[in-house]
This record gives C-alpha cells, structure tokens and sequence, in this order.
C-alpha cells in the first residue's frame, strides 16, 4: 500500500440485494467513519427496532462454515461479510460504518466487484491519521486435517499464496500468489465469484445454507462441468475467489497485514483461525505506524522506517 494515511469513503453510498443463504432481503449504506475507527457494522432491523454495532474484528466472529459472521447469535449477526470486507481490504479503506437492515451481507454478483464499484462511486478520501499495520514478526501456523494457513514476516506490503485442490477435474489444483495492492485486487481478484457443487444442494438446504444460490450469484459444477452458460471469468477464477475470500477474512485484523499468508486447502476456518493464533501469541506481531511525509498533496510511505508502538489491535 502506497498510502501513509488512513483513509474514509468521500460519500455514503447503498447497495440492496438477497442473502446468498438467507435468502433475505437486506439494504446496505456504506457511511464515511472517524479515523481509527475501523470498519464496523451497524446491524438495523432487529426485534423491537433494536440496534447493534459489532466491530470487523477477529474475535467477533461466531462462526465460519461456508461463510464469516460476525456477532452474538443470542443479540444479532451479520453474516457473509467476507466479500465487502474484501473490496474495502483490497482498495485500501479503512474507515466504513456499514449499516445493514438484514441477517447477511447480500451476495450480490458473488464477487466483489459490485462492492468495489459502490466504493468507486463514494470515493476514497485520505484523513489525517497515520496507517497502522500489523507486522507479522515471527511465522504462525495452523492445519486442519490436511488444510494449512500460516503468516510470516515480510519487510513490506502484503503477499498472499492460496493453493487449492479438489478432486474434481473441473478444477483440480490451482495455485495463485498475489502481491495485494488496489490495482492488483480490481485486474486479478475482485470479479471472481463463489462456487459450489450441485450434489452439496438439498444438504446445503436442510442445513439452513445456499437457500439464495442461484446461476446469477454462483458458478455451479456438476459431474464435472460448470453449468453457468457464460462459462468462468478467468481460467483459475476458483483459486482466486479463495484469495478474494482470504484477504476478506484476513481484513479481520483491524488493520492491514505487513508479512505473507500462505494457505493449502483453505478456508474461512483456517483464515479466522491464523489470526486467533498470530494475536495469542504477543510475541508473533507488532503494530506499527507508517510515516508520511508531504510531496505536494500526496502523502507516500516509506516501510523501511515504520514506528512501533505497545497497544493491541484486536
């Protein structure tokens, strides 16, 4: 990230649309916040005209199969908010109250790329807070069966390496690494959307999942074919998705990451789990401020000299 100072959305900007497994309605703003406030979401619509902030925040998050929710189950959630946070991360806002009216982040196109353009459409303003990151200071590891993610120190920027490996043909083992930066995220990650398969379906269903999946929001495989008539957006577009997915997840820190994230096999589980082991371990980071200094209008960042400071993040 090249910016030294935080940043905000220029203006507040909507978006409506269903739940990918909900299926419910929900209205999405996306409000200008305070620097050093983060991204929060102001959960509306509850039981008795109630209100509930919850902080994006690693040790908010309740549950992680098939999708991150944030929240109490027993006072409200928000759920599937991977994706937003995913276009927030990737084009470098900070600062975002969002407010939500429904259970669930709606899908959408199931990428981030409509997210990315209500961004475009607000605009990103800098504010005058200095950036703080968290830099990974010594390698975390944590496997599930044969699943793994891990962080490790980097001097700069934040890398990912997301490798899958499924046995379907239709997508076998895919590898993408991916040197985050705005440019980056909108070319290469942003429109890459979730999948599934159509054997999983009736499960899924019973379970309470997928009840909004539909050819419009999915690519769905079946017996070894993608059924969407448009066929994939990119020839590796699953892997990439898992990386959409990871640096969403990965936005739970509460600031960006300085260091690498390699993961194999996998997912929402593994991704909360890395940060819960990173910020168990007081040793394993830092936070740190970028120093800006003036040329012109334009604040740069220099990393080779960044200032650390005691205070948690999470």
């Amino acid at each position: 990230m090249k910016m030294a100072r935080q940043t905000t959305l220029r203006n507040r900007v909507a978006l409506s649309g269903a739940g990918v497994h909900s299926n419910a309605s929900a209205h999405l703003v996306l409000h200008p916040a305070d620097a050093n406030t983060g991204i929060c979401f102001l959960r509306t619509g509850l039981e008795g005209g109630r209100e509930r902030m919850i902080e994006a925040k690693w040790s908010q998050v309740s549950m992680t199969e098939l999708c991150t929710v944030i929240g109490d189950a027993s006072s409200a959630t928000v759920a599937t908010i991977e994706h937003l946070l995913s276009a927030l991360a990737g084009l470098g806002v900070d600062n975002v109250l969002v407010e939500v009216d429904g259970p669930e982040v709606p899908i959408m196109d199931g990428s981030a790329a409509h997210f990315v353009d209500a961004i475009d459409q607000a605009g990103i303003v800098e504010l005058a807070a200095s950036r703080r990151y968290v830099k990974v200071l010594k390698p975390v590891r944590i496997e599930h069966g044969r699943a793994f993610s891990e962080l490790r120190p980097a001097e700069s920027g934040f890398r990912l390496e997301v490798e899958i490996d499924f046995a379907q043909g239709v997508i076998g083992r895919q590898k993408k690494i991916t040197h985050l930066d705005p440019k980056t995220f909108r070319r290469d990650i942003a429109r890459a959307r979730t999948f599934g398969f159509v054997q999983d379906v009736e499960r899924l269903w019973k379970a309470g999942f997928a009840l909004g999946a539909s050819l419009e929001n999915s690519v769905a495989l079946e017996e070894g074919r993608i059924l969407n008539p448009e066929g994939l957006r990119y020839p590796d577009e699953f892997v990439r998705h898992k990386t959409l997915d990871a640096i969403g997840d990965l936005a739970l820190a509460g600031a960006p990451i300085i260091g690498t994230y390699r993961s194999y096999c996998g997912g929402h589980r593994t991704n909360v789990s890395v940060l819960e082991a990173l910020f168990s371990d007081r040793a394993a980071y830092e936070i740190v401020e970028a120093p800006t200094r003036r040329l012109g209008a334009r604040a740069e960042t220099s990393f080779g000299a960044v200032a650390a400071y005691a205070p948690d993040i999470n």
